[in-house]
């Protein structure tokens, strides 16, 4: 491991966990520590939250870094991971080195506001069972959805086994929570990867521009031929420009 890399911390998105990650890790880790954690009732994961709001998702992934003794990261985030990261980036600069930001939203226009917000309130009545068809469908290509069922069913196994309460916290969280990344709070000058697919109907190309836009380092990189869970479609078109990021900023003191 080269000792000048910063460690990564990989962030996931709603209803999946740590493995989400796997596709990418052996591009990862060739040279610098990587840290995937499973968000608060994911995964094996607790739900430690008091409440839900996006700064007690950040200040979770902090307490994280503290347990794996990281002083300074390049936090990797997914869909909720990538506004945690940034959330994490506004209140604790010191501890970041950099942010990669897949498929995230920004902000919304009303339409699309409204129908995040009944989504989450969806999950909150009647659990995520109401929303996974729509949701996987979201998630992948059609194409995708008929080459490898059996992916789209672990995933859809793995949603539906996730605690229902923390899916409706972690569902407010990525309904309510953008305006607070939006200008006039905007990212620290810190260097800004910013990724999406160009199918991506909630974490669109316009919303991965927006994102890049408010840092005055940030890049954007728009995958074809994906939808929102890429990374689990072509996990190698997400690693290969994230590979040459850290390159980019390999030099940062951890």
């Amino acid at each position: 491991m080269i000792a000048t890399s910063p460690p990564l911390v990989l962030i996931h998105g709603i209803g999946l966990d740590r493995t989400i990650w796997d596709g990418m890790l052996p591009a990862l880790e060739a040279d610098r520590q990587v840290v995937s954690y499973d968000l608060p009732g994911h995964g094996v994961a607790p739900d430690p939250l008091v409440e839900p709001t996006l700064r007690a998702f950040a200040d979770h992934a902090i307490t994280v870094m503290d347990d794996h003794g990281i002083d300074r990261a390049v936090l990797v985030g997914f869909s909720l991971g990538g506004m945690v990261n940034r959330r994490v980036g506004m209140d604790h600069p010191d501890r970041v080195a950099g942010l990669v930001v897949i498929a995230s939203p920004h902000k919304r226009s009303p339409e699309a506001q409204r129908l995040v917000e009944e989504r989450a309130t969806a999950t909150a009545r009647w659990g995520m069972a109401s929303t996974i068809d729509v949701t996987l469908d979201r998630w992948f290509t059609p194409e995708f959805r008929d080459d490898q069922p059996e992916v789209v069913a672990d995933v859809r196994r793995r949603v539906l086994a996730t605690d229902s309460e923390a899916l409706a916290r972690a569902r407010h969280v990525l309904a309510t929570g953008v305006d607070e990344l939006v200008r006039p709070n905007s990212l620290p000058d810190l260097p800004l990867l910013v990724m999406t697919g160009d199918h991506d109907s909630g974490s669109t190309p316009d919303m991965a521009r927006a994102i890049a836009s408010e840092a005055s380092s940030g890049e954007v990189v728009i995958v074809p031929g994906v939808r929102h869970l890429g990374l689990l479609e072509a996990p190698d078109r997400f690693a290969d420009p994230l590979v040459r990021f850290l390159a980019r900023s390999g030099r940062l003191p951890g």
